[in-house]
């Protein structure tokens, strides 16, 4: 693999290479390197300063590592004139051990977890995002770019264009991409590629978000992974398609016999996201402004139950027999850290196919129109309601924890308290309109 990437490198004239790896929050950040560079970096690694990074370690600490990963080598199209190439790293100590804080690291190990139980997670995210105008001085506006809505074609939605450009980029880089269109809300779009093993999934979520960006920056505008930049429409989510393959390949979900197609490994797997989805909402909504998102009202997945045909279930169990037997997990939002938010939905699964946990009952009627009383009929619970709420959920829960590993649980959950504590902090617009006359 090595000797594959130095050749493509220098087929493809490359004359920089970015290293790229993510920080706790799910930022992606990058070191450019010379193409020179590039074989010491695939032998040594390259050295960087960890204290400067969210969530890392502290100054005392910094010296840290970047491994690339050779299987992640790709060019970037839309810089053709520079030959700019990518590779995915994993974070290491200068002893070359792995950096436990390193989210790509935290996702490995629930990986591994699940392999020494005889499974291979698969992961098919739905990110959403909006595009937006600029102003005169390329700063982004809340004006949406187009004025399009569901599955909208021209001369309403104007953006074709631009989808095509990112799936032609997504391309040239290797993605399978299945279907792209405009979402509900004006501005909004989805692309959705080919499930995959959870770490590559992980990496093309990180590597999607950078390329949307991108092109969509070429093209004049903005566009943002912000769940609800908008009051009054519908959000942007990230639905997780997911299963549990065996090591031979076959789908561990299966079950013909069964009413709902789904295997007892399947039933606990569900079990387990249900019981831990409070926890698990911190890390797919990991920011204020998720929850924001997560309300009724806007066909947000916010009860705690299951089903096959019902969004306004937490999980649907979509249409699909055999290998594509899956489940799909309806909360998470494109503002999450892909590594972390796929180990723990991987670590809640797992829990439950480990301890038999059975979900309750699938709820097939509208969720959405039961009052409290029809709610607690029926014994669904609601995702929690603020990220203050989530936080402390995750605090409670040991498994979440457990894999989040010590350090990445303890530098997300003190990052999330001091945004919580800066958010209640502001005056916000809406109480200067509603109080500021009155009183």
């Amino acid at each position: 693999m090595r000797e594959q990437v130095l050749d493509e490198a220098r087929e493809r004239n490359v004359r920089f290479v970015r290293l790229q790896f993510t920080d706790i929050l799910g930022t992606v950040k990058n070191v450019a390197i010379p193409a020179e560079q590039l074989e010491k970096a695939l032998d040594e690694g390259i050295a960087f300063d960890g204290s400067s990074i969210e969530g890392f370690v502290r100054i005392q600490e910094s010296d840290m590592r970047l491994e690339p990963d050779p299987a992640t080598f790709t060019a970037l199209p839309w810089r053709p004139e520079q030959s700019v190439a990518r590779l995915i790293c994993d974070v290491t100590l200068p002893d070359g051990s792995p950096f436990e804080g390193d989210p790509r690291y935290v996702l490995k190990q629930v990986i591994a977890e699940a392999e020494e139980m005889g499974y291979v997670m698969n992961a098919g995210p739905e990110p959403e995002f909006f595009v937006f105008e600029t102003d005169a001085k390329g700063d982004s506006t809340t004006v949406p770019h187009d004025s399009g809505g569901y599955f909208d074609f021209d001369p309403k939605d104007t953006a074709p264009d631009i989808r095509r450009e990112i799936v032609l980029a997504l391309d040239a880089m290797g993605f399978d991409v299945e279907a792209s269109h405009h979402e509900v809300a004006e501005g909004q779009h989805e692309i959705d590629f080919r499930y995959g093993d959870a770490l590559s999934t992980a990496d093309n979520v990180a590597t999607f978000k950078t390329v949307v960006r991108s092109i969509v920056q070429q093209c004049g505008f903005h566009a943002t992974f912000m769940p609800k930049p908008i009051a009054g429409i519908n959000g942007s989510g990230m639905h997780v398609h997911q299963s549990l393959f065996t090591l031979d390949g076959e789908n561990a979900f299966a079950d013909e016999e069964d009413e709902f197609g789904l295997s007892e490994v399947a039933y606990g797997y569900v079990g387990g996201l249900l019981e831990h989805a409070p926890a698990i909402t911190a890390v797919t909504n990991p920011i204020v402004n998720s929850y924001k998102r997560l309300v009724p009202g806007y066909e947000a997945p916010i009860n705690v139950a299951w089903s096959d045909v019902n969004r306004s279930a937490l999980i649907r169990r979509p249409a699909g027999s055999g290998v594509s037997t899956r489940v799909e997990y309806r909360s998470p939002d494109p503002s999450c850290n892909p590594y972390l938010a796929f180990a723990a939905m991987l670590a809640a699964g797992l829990d439950g196919v480990k301890n038999g946990t059975e979900p309750p009952a699938a709820v097939r009627e509208n969720i959405y129109e039961f009052d409290e009383a029809r709610r607690r009929e029926h014994g669904v619970e609601q995702l929690p309601g603020s990220l203050k709420e989530a936080v402390e959920a995750l605090e409670r829960d040991s498994v979440i924890r457990d894999a989040l590993g010590t350090h990445a649980y303890e530098k997300f959950v003190q990052a999330k308290r001091a945004e919580w504590d800066e958010y209640i902090a502001v005056v916000h617009g809406w109480e200067l309109d509603r109080y500021l006359e009155t009183y």
